[in-house]
C-alpha cells in the first residue's frame, strides 16, 4: 500500500500568509508561465494533498523496499531558472517525505534478519543471568565443607553470563547502528522504533536492552557496554557479600583467595 508523510512547512519565510495594502491601484502583472516540475519529482511520488492542519501536505508515494538509493533532489532543480524558488521548495519537501519514508523502509529490511537473530540470544542471556543468580542464592543451603565446589560452580555461571552478553551485544551493536542511521535521515520526530519492528515481525523486543551505537563504539573510559556494566555490577555485589561473610566467619582462604 502507499506510504504517506505529513510535512508542515511555512506559507511564506516568516511563516504568515503576505498580505499587501498599497496606496494606488497597481495595474496586474502579466501572466508567467509556471514551469512543469513534474519530471524532477521523485519516482515513487504518487500526489501531494492539504493536510489535516493549515500549512501541512501529506505526500503519497508508491511502497518503497529500502534497497532503493537515499532519495535526493536532482542537482539539476537548482540550475533550471524556469523552477520558481516556491516550487524549489515543494520539491524540497517532496525529497524530505520521500527520504524518510525510504529509510523506514530500509530499516525493516536491514533489522529485520537481526532482530530474529537477536532473540534466542536474549534468551539465551537471561537463562544465564537466573543461572548466575541461583547458584549464588545456593550458598545460603551449602554446608560450610562444600563451599570451594560451590564457589566454582558461582565461576562457572559467572563465565556463561559473560560468554551470553557477548554473544547478545555483537547483534545489539549492529541494531543500534541501523537506528541512529534512520534517525540522521529522518529525524528524531520521525525515528521508527525497533520494537516497532519486532512487533510487525511477531516478537516481544520491550524488555531487550540495546543502548546507543555509541555505546557501543571501543572507549577507554567506558568500562564497557550498558549490559557488560549490569552484569559486572551484580559480580561485584555477589563477590563482595561472600568476601563480608568470610571475613565474619574467619574463612579468609575462601573469601579472598578463590574470589580475588
Amino acid at each position: 500500500m502507499p506510504r504517506t508523510l505529513a510535512l508542515k512547512h511555512p506559507l511564506d519565510d516568516n511563516g504568515l500568509p503576505r498580505q499587501q495594502t498599497p496606496t494606488e491601484p497597481i495595474a496586474p502583472a502579466p501572466a508567467v508561465a509556471v514551469a512543469d516540475v513534474s519530471r524532477y519529482y521523485h519516482p515513487h511520488f504518487q500526489r501531494a494533498e492539504p493536510g489535516r492542519y493549515e500549512g501541512w501536505t501529506t505526500y503519497w508515494f508508491a511502497p518503497f523496499t529500502g534497497r532503493e538509493s537515499k532519495p535526493e533532489m536532482p542537482s539539476a532543480v537548482y540550475d533550471d531558472k524556469t523552477v520558481t524558488r516556491e516550487q524549489r521548495r515543494e520539491l524540497g519537501f517532496q525529497y524530505q517525505a520521500a527520504r524518510t519514508i525510504w529509510s523506514q523502509a530500509r530499516l525493516r529490511l536491514q533489522a529485520g534478519p537481526l532482530l530474529r537473530q537477536a532473540a534466542p540470544l536474549w534468551e539465551a542471556w537471561q537463562a544465564a543471568l537466573s543461572e548466575l543468580r541461583q547458584v549464588f542464592k545456593g550458598f545460603w543451603e551449602t554446608e560450610d565443607g562444600r563451599w570451594r565446589a560451590q564457589l566454582l560452580r558461582l565461576t562457572d555461571a559467572e563465565q556463561a553470563a559473560k560468554e551470553a552478553v557477548a554473544e547478545w551485544d555483537k547483534v545489539a551493536g549492529e541494531l543500534a547502528r541501523l537506528a541512529e542511521d534512520q534517525i540522521r535521515v529522518a529525524g528524531e520526530n520521525d525515528e521508527l522504533r525497533l520494537t516497532q519492528v519486532a512487533e510487525e515481525l511477531g516478537l516481544d523486543a520491550s524488555e531487550w536492552l540495546i543502548g546507543l551505537y555509541w555505546d557501543y563504539e571501543p572507549n577507554a573510559y567506558r568500562p564497557g557496554t550498558p549490559l557488560v556494566e549490569d552484569l559486572t555490577r551484580e559480580i561485584a555485589a555477589q563477590r563482595a557479600r561472600l568476601r563480608e561473610v568470610g571475613d565474619l566467619a574467619g574463612d579468609l582462604d575462601v573469601a579472598h583467595r578463590a574470589l580475588a
